[in-house]
């Protein structure tokens, strides 16, 4: 199957290349290596063909075994081509996509407590970015599966859209909460959101409508991780400007009161109105 498509091995000067053959050819999933196809000053080079597809997860995982293996050998063997290349595309993005989302989370949530000068909010706003997208993602996948019955997807596309949309997401709730904020000196927790609500909503709702628009261009185009990304980003700003955004955070703030401003002085403030008041 993958005769086309060969795995390279790339021995020093001076290794043992026939051993290595050997020992590559050893590795369960390789049907047979070449014999040597090239020599140079960097080394010899062999080629391994596998049984399963070479753009198959199962050819990406034989692709680690094969490098223990020929490195076990001769030290400082390089295993390279397009299997190789996509399988190390795929371990950085799978690392990428486990280390920049938290910093990225982080650096929101320190902005937002500067912001707002609160704690309570900033979580609950961080927490609902975090929903929508996942609720998009894995309505992305399911739609890519079910509907455009692509064979897989992109291995960054949850990095990229996690970073559009955590930042649209933010903008959004930068404008409704902030101005909350205002209201609430004046008017209390719940009329101030109301407020801001009634203020901010033709606002957010244009924006992202005009954003969705931007990015359902991206799914027109022939190209599988541009179609992806157009289209869980487009879906997940709809879902933050009409559900989010306009329903679920002020469901939240509302339910929780002043709370929200905790440990500000304008949560203590309107704690301290109310028994005033009666």
């Amino acid at each position: 199957a993958g005769a086309s498509v060969p795995t390279d091995v790339v021995v020093p000067r001076g290794g043992d290349v026939s051993g290595t053959a050997r020992a590559v050819a050893g590795v369960k999933g390789v049907e047979r290596v070449s014999p040597p196809v090239a020599r140079g000053e960097s080394g010899t080079l062999v080629q391994a063909t596998l049984r399963p597809q070479p753009y198959s997860t199962e050819a990406f995982d034989l692709i680690q075994p094969i490098r223990d293996a020929a490195g076990g050998t001769a030290r400082g063997t390089l295993v390279g081509g397009p299997s190789a290349v996509e399988a190390d595309l795929r371990e950085a993005a799978a690392r990428d996509s486990t280390v920049i989302p938290p910093i990225v989370l982080v650096v929101v949530f320190l902005i937002l407590v500067a912001l707002l000068r609160a704690v309570v909010a900033p979580l609950i706003l961080v927490a609902t970015v975090i929903l929508s997208f996942v609720a998009s993602l894995g309505v992305g996948y399911l739609v890519f599966d079910v509907i455009f019955g692509f064979p897989g997807s992109d291995p960054s596309l949850p990095l990229f859209a996690f970073v559009f949309l955590v930042a649209l997401g933010v903008d959004y709730n930068i404008f409704l909460v902030a101005r909350a904020r205002e209201e609430t000196l004046k008017h209390g927790t719940r009329e101030g959101m109301l407020r801001a609500l009634a203020v901010t909503g033709g606002v957010i709702t244009s924006a992202g409508i005009v954003l969705a628009g931007t990015f359902s261009v991206l799914a027109v185009l022939p190209l599988v991780f541009l179609t992806e990304i157009g289209f869980v980003v487009a879906f997940g700003v709809l879902l933050d400007t009409f559900l989010v955004r306009s329903v679920l955070v002020p469901a939240l703030m509302l339910q929780l009161g002043p709370k929200v401003w905790w440990p500000s002085a304008l949560a203590r403030a309107e704690r301290d109105r109310k028994p005033a008041a009666t």
